[in-house]
């Protein structure tokens, strides 16, 4: 089955690109928007709409593939790609990849996806993630419908893994409004929550971490209070963006025996807290998380560290897990490029014991997310994201009904 015309289509995320350097330097809300000046280049306020691209493969019998370009909400920053924005970049899908990709056989999604992640500017430099991110997502699906099979599936077959005949853990996102969104999560009964989205020090975690501890606190206490079946435990995962490093200025000491007053606030939930510092460099990043995570198994205490920022590609999360730096590794799925990275990543940190949480990010879309579930699926890390979105019921909705579709056909296939 040939490729007979790849079309594209400007499109909306789920949510918004926001400045993180100028929300962390002191932006402060203004209704769902920022007061102040942006810092980061390219972006036009503190929070502008996120916008995608749709890339649709027309094959030879009519059918279509597609998969969405996105770009994570904090574009260009920790060492990320910059701003995404269609109209810079369906020319260049246009110019570049269109002609790479029509009249090419489906046969293989790993051959075409790594040329396509390979791809480069005249400069030398790998075009934008955001593009290898959707393309690869419309082959995967262009070379699933021109098999007749799953997505899921051509991935097992290529990637040598078996599709779980069981729910991967959902991971819940509460944005700002972390007290009413817990609610919806417990009500439904998400494995993982809240993100929590603690991303400045005085108004979410405190000087002292006092916020922070409060909040976790209140998270178990209402788990309590809400939930139906007295076997429900989720894991509380706390997302704070390197705030605990900037309120106790980096000190390794301090920072461990404050995880200890949170492992105490959140028993007898099990606790992870994602992004605990950001230095601003890779190999220190590195570095001190891997300080930090053996520091808190020595220890013994039960909170598990998250790498989020610096590791960012399929070499930053080998590099990351090789060096302990950190319990899980957030691969970031628009931020890897080619989906064909995801994959890898999963596998490599399964490979080497580091759980894989198979994140992304709230400014994507159904499309990209539901290309996510197949993936996850197929490879099985310790929990995938519910995105897109911050209003936890339509990202929850999205990844849930594709993953219950999917075991529900390979069910049915086997009767």
């Amino acid at each position: 089955m040939k490729i007979l015309d790849i079309v594209c289509a400007k499109g909306r995320t789920g949510f918004y690109f926001d400045d993180q350097r100028a929300i962390k330097t002191g932006a402060a809300h203004d209704g769902f928007t920022y007061i102040g000046q942006p810092v980061t280049d390219g972006f036009k306020a503190v929070r502008q709409a996120g916008e995608a691209v749709s890339v649709m493969i027309i094959l030879e019998d009519g059918q279509i593939g597609h998969g969405d370009c996105a770009a994570v909400q904090y574009s260009g920053a920790g060492g990320r790609d910059p701003l995404f924005l269609a109209d810079d970049f369906i020319p260049v899908i246009e110019k570049m990849i269109k002609p790479r990709l029509v009249g090419r056989e489906l046969n293989s999604f790993k051959q075409l996806a790594e040329e396509i992640d390979n791809l480069n500017y005249e400069n030398g430099k790998r075009i934008h993630t955001a593009l290898r991110y959707g393309v690869t997502q419309a082959i995967l699906d262009a070379v699933a419908k021109a098999k007749k099979q799953l997505m899921c599936e051509v991935i097992a077959d290529e990637y040598n893994t078996q599709v779980s005949d069981k729910e991967i853990a959902i991971f819940t996102q509460s944005g700002d409004d972390r007290y009413n969104n817990v609610d919806k999560m417990i009500i439904k009964h998400a494995e993982v929550l809240p993100h929590g989205l603690i991303n400045n020090v005085k108004e979410k975690l405190g000087e002292n971490g006092e916020l922070l501890l409060e909040y976790v606190g209140w998270l178990r206490d209402r788990v309590a209070k809400l939930k139906t079946t007295a076997d429900y435990a989720p894991v509380l995962h706390i997302d704070v963006y390197g705030t605990i490093g900037l309120a106790f200025k980096n000190d390794v000491e301090r920072m461990v025996e404050y995880f200890r007053q949170l492992e105490k606030a959140a028993a007898p939930l099990k606790l992870r807290i994602e992004g605990p510092v950001d230095v601003e460099e890779r190999e220190k990043q590195i570095e001190v998380l891997a300080e930090i995570t053996s520091r808190l198994h020595k220890e013994h205490i039960n909170v598990e560290i998250v790498a989020d920022e610096w590791c960012n590609t399929f070499e930053d999360i080998k590099d990351f897990a090789d060096k302990g730096a950190g319990d899980m590794l957030q691969i970031k799925t628009p931020d890897l490029g080619g989906i064909n990275n995801i994959i890898e990543s999963v596998l490599y940190c399964k490979q080497k014991g580091v759980g894989a949480y198979q994140g992304g990010t709230c400014n994507e879309t159904n499309r990209s997310a539901e290309v996510c579930v197949h993936i996850a699926m197929a490879t099985q890390p310790v929990q995938m994201l519910a995105k897109p979105g911050m209003g936890v019921d339509e990202g929850y909705m999205i990844v849930y009904n594709e993953m219950q579709r999917i075991l529900a056909v390979r069910k049915a296939r086997k009767h």
